[in-house]
């Protein structure tokens, strides 16, 4: 039940529950504007303010006392009085505070087949604490998923997104660092930036463009001007954008008087084509002297600018930062939320092994790590839209946004709603539990956590019991992937360190006169660990490779699924990294060997 007149993302909120309880129950809900017959159950969507006058039956009894929620947010209650039906309101203090409530209605439902569940007491009413809660989502070769989704696949995610509460996505022009082509490539990227921006508008969310400013020098009046006409020819063709963001480097050359000369006429320019535009800037990359530039200009108080973004590369700390940057600039925090090595916020004494194989974009959920991480910026910088490479850092984003929304929320309940919403009821604690686990499976050496063959158990169990709908979902898929992965690798460790000690005590038990042999007989030792134990565990990781790719297009090998890189998540290509040391111990071998007398061996 809806209102009869509603804004085109007001109805997209109503087609977002219409299609998801659909998806998870194979129940279409009919939507109508006028109200059944009293014994039929009804879902009453729509705005607060208006309620009175389209769901004035059903406000009775249900919490309509209590405060009225603030911008964006919402009231969600489950009303047993004026009707013989239970009616649900979902009503919203404005558009997105509509399609948040009808998210939080879709994360609380028990759906089943052909049913669905709801507490007859449920009674909520919730504001998001922070401001912006945003993803970066760059249609871009340097990604591990993103280049290969077409618009379904988008718009689908950023679906998923909003109804966790995000309200920005960022996007990233055709010109960046990057090769200008992908092979995953299902459209070329200015169409497909024209696609996100209209899904976004259509779900309420706000439009960041993330502009890398590339040219070589703009203290030259000509550079200026060509960037002046390339920016715009980009963003004039866009439906939406609210912000641009341009980071001062990764990547980024230009010294900040030059830079901020340059966003300012690019603020007037763009303005043109969207008039409430925002203009951020970065001073990533910047050297002592730079930043101190950079702090000197600041200190004008340019009023073309909106806001300081803090990312990678930041020379100064957040609090320093902070404390330079004038009161009535905001400060947006830029998290690397996708890499886990050599990053901004790398897994803290990450062992050697996981380091040698899942590198810098492995499937990272790190709850808890994220949490901290949140939490200490916020004082300085609650803003945020997070640093993403791909679909890796699922879980991350979805943990973000729920801070985002209430930074005292618990992280497992987070994790619960998405375990449930995403997996089924079914998995709500036992997937919840299995993704705290693989964050776990990271903590310490891998030799003594005896725990990553528990983590593998706990997912098996669910593997065993899953269905095959469950068998396509990538968000399980990638589950599983982490506990195959993890637990063959450490299997792979205690073995090749074994066979490396057994090498080295035949060469130390050597008497004299054999030491060719014994280096022989080391060697032939050394071999043994190409022997792979596990084996049936090393088969599923490279089988849920293929699932993966096939199902969500996670590109986990550069041969087998044209990633772009080793170090670009294609962890599937460094999963067999050796993990001992073999090869630099064969080579000494070959050189003793070859020495011409046997006290030199």
């Amino acid at each position: 039940m809806t209102p009869e007149t509603l804004s085109v993302q007001e109805r997209t909120a109503v087609r977002v529950l219409v299609e998801e309880v659909e998806k998870r129950t194979n129940v279409r809900l009919p939507v109508a504007s006028q109200w059944p017959p009293d014994a039929v159950p009804v879902i009453a969507v729509g705005p607060s303010a208006s309620a009175a006058n389209w769901a004035a039956a059903a406000l009775r009894g249900a919490g309509t006392a209590d405060p009225a929620p603030g911008a964006e947010g919402y009231r969600l209650a489950v009303s047993m009085v004026g009707r013989a039906a239970p009616t649900v309101l979902v009503l919203g203090a404005d558009a997105r505070g509509i399609l948040f409530g009808v998210g939080r209605l879709l994360r609380e439902l028990r759906m089943t087949g052909g049913a669905l569940r709801l507490p007859g007491s449920l009674s909520i009413v919730s504001t998001p604490q922070t401001a912006l809660r945003g993803h970066q989502l760059g249609y871009r070769p340097k990604t591990n998923s993103y280049d290969a989704w077409d618009v379904p696949m988008w718009e689908q995610y950023i679906r998923d997104l909003a109804v966790f509460g995000t309200n920005a996505i960022e996007l990233m022009p055709p010109r960046t660092d990057d090769e200008p082509d992908s092979p995953h490539f299902t459209l070329p990227q200015m169409p497909m930036m024209m696609e996100m921006s209209r899904i976004a508008d259509e779900y309420a969310q706000d439009v960041w463009i993330w502009y890398p400013a590339l040219d070589k020098d703009y203290g030259d009046p000509k550079q200026v001007e060509f960037a002046l006409k390339e920016w715009a020819d980009v963003l004039s063709k866009l439906k939406r954008v609210d912000a641009v963001f341009v980071p001062g480097g990764d990547p980024g050359h230009t010294e900040p008087r030059h830079l901020m000369a340059l966003l300012e006429r690019q603020t007037a320019s763009l303005r043109k084509y969207h008039p409430k535009l925002q203009m951020w800037v970065s001073p990533q990359g910047f050297t002592k002297a730079w930043i101190d530039e950079f702090y000197q200009i600041l200190k004008t108080e340019p009023d073309w600018l909106t806001g300081v973004v803090f990312g990678p590369q930041v020379r100064d700390s957040l609090p320093i930062l902070r404390a330079n940057v004038p009161g009535r600039y905001r400060i947006r925090h830029y998290p690397d939320i996708t890499h886990s090595l050599r990053s901004q916020y790398p897994v803290q004494d990450w062992d050697i092994a996981h380091a040698l194989t899942s590198q810098r974009e492995q499937i990272n959920p790190r709850p808890l790590d994220e949490a901290v991480i949140f939490r200490a910026a916020l004082p300085y910088a609650s803003d945020f839209i997070t640093y993403s490479e791909g679909c890796n850092d699922d879980v991350n984003k979805i943990v973000w946004s729920g801070l985002g929304w209430d930074p005292k929320a618990d992280v497992v309940q987070i994790l619960r709603d998405y375990s449930r919403y995403f997996n089924g009821e079914r998995y709500t604690d036992s997937f919840t539990q299995g993704l705290l686990a693989l964050e776990q499976n990271w903590r310490g050496p891998l030799a003594a956590n005896v725990a990553v063959y528990t983590t593998l158990e706990q997912f098996q169990a669910l593997e065993r019991a899953a269905s095959p709908r469950d068998l396509r979902n990538w968000r399980f898929l990638q589950a599983l992937y982490r506990a195959y992965y993890d637990a063959h690798v450490r299997s792979r460790l205690l073995h090749e360190t074994s066979v490396e000690e057994r090498a080295l005590e035949r060469l130390r038990s050597v008497r004299t006169g054999e030491s060719r042999q014994a280096l022989a007989d080391a060697a032939r030792i050394l071999d043994d660990a190409r022997t792979r134990p596990a084996a049936e565990w090393r088969l599923r990781v490279y089988s849920l490779a293929e699932a993966l790719f096939q199902s969500i297009r996670q590109q986990l090998s550069v041969e087998r699924y044209r990633a772009i890189a080793v170090g670009r998540g294609a962890t599937l290509d460094s999963f067999e990294t050796p993990l001992n040391n073999g090869g630099w111990l064969l080579a000494r071998f070959a050189e003793a060997a070859a020495l011409g007398s046997e006290p030199e061996r």
